[in-house]
């Protein structure tokens, strides 16, 4: 008697089917692996099992799981969607945070992430944990965008109302030269016939949409000022909101709310200081003090994302800070490097939007004869991230290097570089006059 198992039909089933047809509720389904194996005799019976074995050991190495090609919605504080599911100490590259709700189709995964299908053309990933399963969801064959409206509020935005029929994915993103904000709307086949713009609005120039392919709209919005203020994406029901915010009308510092934070706190200490063993997170706090007590003598209004040695989780941050709605926000750091030798002033910033800000205060930091370490574009630091207002992340020095340790702790010091800030603010707005 002869016991034929068909390997190569399995390996072909593994590879197409491993996370629909051979895994289901948590165990391999027997009767669909018998399709791959021929039973002639008793001794089957053994190799059932260590097929099953093999079945379990190749599907769990691959990123197609069990829990693949369903539907889901967004879910949790701040979700985002990312680029790829690459890892460093910034996490993953974010294509921008989503508000929750948002229906995604679910189609790979690992153990900590979905790959969502975005379009037919377009992938994402999203991590598990922001997500909520649907059970027995049917989507619609096709979603279709309705109306857009555009009008001016009584407060300090414009707003771009796009109908949509479900609450599908987007990202944003902020063009230079001209000042264009560009909006995608994954899932969509385009069914508006016109576009309502009103008087009141005061930022945005024009309006315009393309579909750019067969299910992703694309919307573009000029404005009218070079620099971006900011832009906030939300659903209220099935409409996705656009909000901008307008340029100041008076670009005086003592008329704006400037937000100060002081990176890391509590049980994130940060670098270290290579002589003094100062913790970062205690010299950020003392230079956020020293420039919130600056700006108050100039009569500015300030907010600050901590006061103390408390643990702030990034998150939080975000969310207060878009709750206060400042007019930017200055995150103070300190360098480090396993070479005692590298030194010198940085600046960060994740949108391009908002780079002129990092570039004046970068400029000014030099002119206490700091070394230049860069002005670094597309930061995936956290409080880089909010599109919500502009943003700088300064960098102010190296702890690891003895020559600038000793001056970061000097409180002269100290002072000088919250002047010099406070210079490159000033420069700055003079650039959006």
């Amino acid at each position: 008697m002869n016991t034929i198992i068909n390997f190569q039909h399995l390996k072909q089933s593994i590879k197409k089917n491993a996370y629909t047809s051979l895994y289901s509720n948590s165990t391999f389904n027997i009767q669909h692996l018998k399709k791959y194996i021929k039973l002639y005799s008793p001794v089957s019976c053994l190799l059932i099992p260590i097929s099953l074995f093999l079945l379990l050991l190749i599907s769990t190495t691959s990123i197609a799981q069990k829990d693949s090609d369903f539907y889901s919605r967004s879910t949790g504080k701040l979700p985002s969607l990312a680029y790829s599911m690459g890892e460093d100490r910034l996490g993953s590259p974010k294509m921008g945070y989503i508000d929750s709700g948002i229906l995604f189709h679910i189609v790979d995964s690992t153990d900590t992430w979905y790959k969502v299908k975005l379009s037919n053309n377009r992938n994402g990933f999203i991590d598990k944990k922001y997500t909520t399963p649907l059970l027995a969801f049917t989507p619609k064959s096709n979603y279709y965008s309705g109306t857009i409206t555009a009008k001016g509020t009584d407060s300090c935005y414009d707003i771009i109302n796009v109908a949509l029929e479900e609450r599908l994915p987007y990202k944003a993103w902020m063009e230079t030269n001209p000042s264009i904000i560009k909006l995608e709307i994954y899932g969509v086949h385009t069914n508006t016939n016109w576009i309502t713009q009103f008087n009141t609005l005061k930022e945005v120039k024009d309006i315009y949409y393309n579909q750019v392919e067969e299910d992703v709209m694309q919307v573009t919005i000029h404005l009218k000022h070079s620099q971006q203020w900011g832009y906030t994406l939300t659903y209220a029901g099935n409409h996705l909101l656009l909000k901008i915010k307008r340029q100041p009308s008076v670009l005086l510092l003592n008329k704006m709310t400037i937000a100060i934070d002081a990176g890391h706190g509590g049980t994130n200490g940060g670098a270290e200081g290579g002589k003094t063993h100062i913790a970062e997170k205690d010299l950020t706090l003392i230079y956020a003090k020293v420039l919130q007590q600056a700006f108050k003598k100039l009569g500015i209004k300030t907010i600050m994302t901590r006061t103390a040695d408390t643990t702030v989780e990034m998150k939080d941050r975000i969310l207060t800070m878009q709750q206060k709605n400042p007019d930017f926000l200055i995150s103070l750091h300190f360098n480090s490097s396993t070479s005692d030798t590298v030194k010198g002033s940085s600046t960060y910033y994740k949108h391009i939007g908002f780079r002129p800000l990092s570039q004046t205060i970068l400029k000014r930091m030099l002119e206490l004869k700091m070394n230049e370490y860069g002005n670094v574009g597309n930061f995936n630091f956290g409080l880089n991230a909010p599109t919500d207002f502009v943003n700088c992340l300064l960098e102010v020095g190296f702890l690891s290097n003895p020559e600038e340790e000793k001056r970061l702790v000097n409180p002269l010091f100290q002072k000088r570089v919250a002047q010099q800030i406070i210079k490159g603010i000033n420069d700055w707005l003079l650039q959006c006059k």
